[in-house]
């Protein structure tokens, strides 16, 4: 699987090593992901994803998975994240 984070979108970088002499080589900046259980507070599930620091950080700030995966853009989650929002977005109009 790939090094992405499943709910930004944040990838591999790539730039260069200085070194003293100012040689440059090619190396490649990973984004710090883990593998961690959400829980869907309107399915009353949990999900194992694969998410960077920084978007479980915005989780928190924005309210948890359903909150983060109902406003943001399609385009930036993984296959498997629209699946879930999609879900996440059923039951809402269900309950409603």
């Amino acid at each position: 699987m790939a090094r992405r984070c499943e709910l930004t979108g944040k990838g591999a970088m790539t730039g260069n090593n200085v070194s003293h002499a100012n040689n440059k080589t090619n190396r490649r900046f990973l984004p710090n992901l883990t593998q961690t259980t959400l829980m869907s507070e309107t399915l009353d599930r949990s999900f194992r994803l694969k998410v960077s620091a920084s978007a479980l950080r915005t989780l928190d700030r924005r309210g948890g998975l359903d909150a983060f995966l109902l406003k943001s853009k399609d385009e930036n989650l993984s296959d498997r994240a629209r699946k879930i929002k999609r879900e996440i977005q059923k039951a809402k109009t269900a309950s409603a």
